[in-house]
């Protein structure tokens, strides 16, 4: 099932059922008025969203509107809580060894992760928006869950279930900041904006044999004014599954419904020129960091510029058969104007 949320009814949008190809929509306010409240209402409201989608995909409903990404909000366009987990230790390894810095073998173990603003998401076809360049402006394309209710101290295995729904992140990086702020010893705040994430989010049925141990295995394509820069398979490298983030949140309070749990920055181990590039026969990267934290331990300096006003991002899953899953975040980097 494919869900999204279109950009009219109030802050929290109108929650509309999407056909599989994302080419026609049906808005159900008569099950659910938005995202949030058929999450908390889960077990009543899936199978009438399911009844809905599967019309939907027979042709049985009669005249489904259009389905246009660009009026699309995220999914949720705001949540109760947004943690994001750094699952993918090849990224969090690259980051240290640029500095110097050692690898504590509890990052094996234990995942990294932090808690976002989530008040306020925004669009997938929005602009990421800044003040500055000079705050050295990056994308981190992600996968991430959201969760149906879980209870204090569940176990992976007793958080698989409340996985209700995937989507793809842009977890907006503002890298010249982080530094001060970590250095601090309280962890991200002004360094982390607001996040974008896909148009659709799905199921986990939708993926059949591709979700499975808790992961994507799909490639996740990302591209920068419009050249491809990063093609990595998000089931590879990732050292802690869903169930397993979800369950380090859940250790000491209790996650409620419509809460989102993200991967972090999905990373492939490769070798070769700078890790290696697209254009070097490797799988490319899911950040800028990334690039410029291989160039820094190759070259001594990084060569790779942050983001600049003007530039553009796109980041997609398809399908084996070639199809977009998610639909697509495309997203220009603008001056913020109030």
């Amino acid at each position: 099932m494919k869900l999204a949320t279109l950009k009219i009814g109030g802050r929290d949008g109108t929650l509309v059922v999407v056909n599989r190809s994302l080419t026609h929509c049906r808005a159900v306010p008569h099950i659910a008025r938005n995202l949030q409240a058929a999450l908390d209402d889960w077990e009543t409201c899936e199978p009438l969203l399911r009844a809905v989608y599967d019309a939907l995909q027979s042709s049985d409903l009669a005249g489904p509107e259009v389905f246009d990404q660009q009026q699309c909000h995220s999914p949720l366009p705001r949540a109760y809580q947004w943690a994001d987990g750094s699952a993918y230790v090849n990224h969090v390894e690259l980051v240290r060894r640029a500095r110097g810095a050692e690898l504590p073998p509890e990052f094996w173990t234990d995942p990294l992760m932090y808690q976002g603003g989530s008040d306020a998401f925004v669009g997938p076809r929005d602009p990421m928006c800044a003040l500055s360049e000079d705050w050295g402006i990056d994308l981190e394309a992600e996968i991430a869950v959201i969760t149906g209710d879980v209870r204090m101290g569940a176990t992976p295995q007793q958080c698989a279930p409340e996985i209700r729904l995937l989507m793809l992140v842009n977890d907006v990086s503002l890298r010249n900041l982080i530094p001060v702020e970590l250095a601090k010893g309280f962890g991200f705040l002004q360094s982390k904006p607001a996040s974008a994430f896909s148009p659709v989010a799905i199921t986990p049925d939708e993926l059949g044999d591709d979700w499975h141990d808790g992961k994507v295995h799909l490639p996740l394509t990302v591209h920068i004014n419009g050249g491809m820069f990063g093609q990595p398979d998000a089931g590879r490298d990732m050292v802690f599954n869903f169930p397993q983030l979800m369950a380090h949140v859940s250790k000491t309070r209790e996650m409620a419904a419509g809460s989102i749990v993200g991967s972090g920055t999905v990373s492939n181990k490769q070798g070769g020129l700078h890790g290696s590039s697209i254009a070097n026969g490797g799988v490319g990267y899911c950040c800028l960091a990334e690039v410029r934290m291989y160039e820094t331990i190759e070259s001594g300096k990084p060569q790779t510029g942050y983001l600049k006003f003007g530039d553009t991002v796109r980041i997609e899953m398809l399908s084996r058969d070639g199809k977009s899953i998610f639909g697509t975040i495309e997203q220009q980097v603008q001056p913020y104007v109030a």
